[in-house]
């Protein structure tokens, strides 16, 4: 491993490319500390300690806890990724973008200024929500409130996602891996170390025994290794190409396979979830519904840890994998492509059959990939406030009485540990670390593992 890192900066290009992204990422960490003006800061670190988690603690882990100080960099690179999954989506359904993202460099050039256009529009309307949210909401977070603090944090807000995204593009481009990602990884580690520094003193102090530490730590572990199996399990299928003669030579009259992986559309589906469980809690606080009676119940049955919750939760995960995957990859036009070029699977003929197979095989993979994203997205609530089943109409006082309470209430442990956040961690070190070994072995060094490849998300 040490003679790995050696090699890395022995290679000039390669050494030039780590400390690019290393530089950037810095500059990134710098600007997370600068609050927005007109803001106090204690006051809403306050509140964010007193909501425990939940929601707000969710987007303040993708924010890289900028949302909780309410930096310049609050929005994070979210309001991208939403432009991006936009564009995907509008992709599908709309001619004009279906045509452009056909017409290669041209047209994927096209699209990406289509999706910045759609993060600043996007900046502005949430910057304008958390504005608003932050003077209302959270008592003496903003000492002179008014339409003079929403348009200069408007302003603030939107330039600062604006940088995020040219920082994470000039990483793509000039640096190691994907810029995006990360952006949001370095944001989650920074928050790994006080997290374990805040578990040991509570381990230290008697408020946390050793039992659910080491609980913990196993737990942790098996959600690392879970992480790691399901990423890079994928279903590979036998094509056979027809051999063709052109003249005096020979073509094709090879065998290889079509790999399917059983998470194809990684963290993306956990996003969208999050998101949509998020639009009735923000209607109704923005709207003043929240004080209304019945709409005061909804909400309480769609809190962050209840059972209503979690299903919806793992449902919207199951829904959002099978749509996702059935944007980004068409069985018709694999099919078609594979007849094009004098492919079959064996034992199955060509065209309209072998698209109904690859449907049929990529329906039973998503399943597993969805269900596994979502236990693995519904740890954290396990970790932070357990499930509170006595919101279950007639029987949950009982349930409650009958369950201990590591279930009921939680183990009480930073939301750092999260399923999700170790899901982010994990996939992109692990696409980082194989486009490095890439640039190793083109080089002809050794990579991490000798003998041997690691393979990422998208290996």
């Amino acid at each position: 491993m040490i003679d790995t890192f050696k090699n890395i900066f022995n290679v000039p290009d390669l050494r030039k490319r780590v400390l690019f992204t290393f530089g950037l990422l810095a500059v990134y960490r710098i600007g997370s500390w600068i609050p927005t003006p007109g803001i106090d800061p204690v006051a809403l670190e306050a509140y964010f300690e007193e909501s425990g988690g939940g929601l707000l603690g969710l987007v303040d882990l993708f924010s890289g806890g900028n949302l909780s100080r309410l930096t310049i960099f609050a929005l994070g690179i979210m309001p991208y990724i939403s432009a991006s999954i936009i564009l995907q989506l509008l992709t599908v359904i709309w001619p004009y973008l279906e045509k452009l993202s056909k017409e290669g460099e041209v047209g994927r050039k096209k699209i990406t200024q289509y999706t910045r256009y759609g993060t600043v529009v996007l900046s502005i309307i949430q910057g304008a929500g958390i504005a608003v949210w932050a003077q209302n909401a959270v008592p003496g977070a903003v000492p002179r409130p008014g339409i003079g603090f929403v348009i200069m944090s408007v302003i603030t807000l939107t330039t600062g996602t604006a940088f995020i995204m040219w920082l994470g593009e000039q990483i793509t481009e000039r640096g190691i891996g994907n810029g995006i990602s990360l952006i949001i990884f370095a944001g989650i580690v920074v928050g790994l170390v006080p997290a374990i520094i805040s578990t040991g003193s509570d381990v230290m102090s008697g408020r946390l025994g050793l039992i659910p530490v080491v609980l913990l730590m196993a737990m942790m572990v098996a959600v690392v290794a879970i992480v790691v199996f399901v990423e890079r399990a994928q279903r590979r299928i036998p094509v056979q190409y027809a051999r063709r003669v052109v003249g005096r030579r020979q073509y094709g009259g090879m065998a290889t396979h079509m790999p399917l992986k059983v998470n194809t559309g990684g963290v993306i589906p956990v996003i969208f979830a999050s998101s949509v469980l998020s639009i009735p809690q923000m209607l109704a606080s923005f709207g003043g519904m929240d004080q209304v009676g019945w709409v005061r119940t909804v909400l309480r049955h769609l809190d962050f840890n209840t059972p209503l919750n979690n299903l919806l939760y793992l449902a919207t995960i199951i829904f959002f994998c099978y749509f996702y995957t059935s944007i980004i990859f068409n069985p018709v036009d694999v099919a078609d492509n594979l007849r094009k070029y004098g492919g079959f699977i064996p034992g199955v003929r060509p065209g309209r059959r072998t698209a109904e197979y690859i449907e049929r095989i990529l329906e039973r993979i998503t399943l597993g990939g969805a269900l596994y994203l979502g236990l693995v997205a519904l740890l954290p609530t396990f970790l932070i406030s357990g499930v509170s089943v006595q919101t279950i109409p007639w029987v949950g006082p009982d349930m409650q009485r009958f369950f201990p309470e590591w279930i009921t209430q939680g183990l009480g442990v930073n939301f750092y540990f999260g399923g999700t956040s170790l899901l982010i961690v994990v996939g992109v070190a692990m696409d980082t670390v194989q486009q490095v070994e890439s640039q190793l072995i083109m080089r002809h060094y050794d990579g991490f593992l000798k003998g041997s490849r690691i393979k990422g998300r998208r290996g």
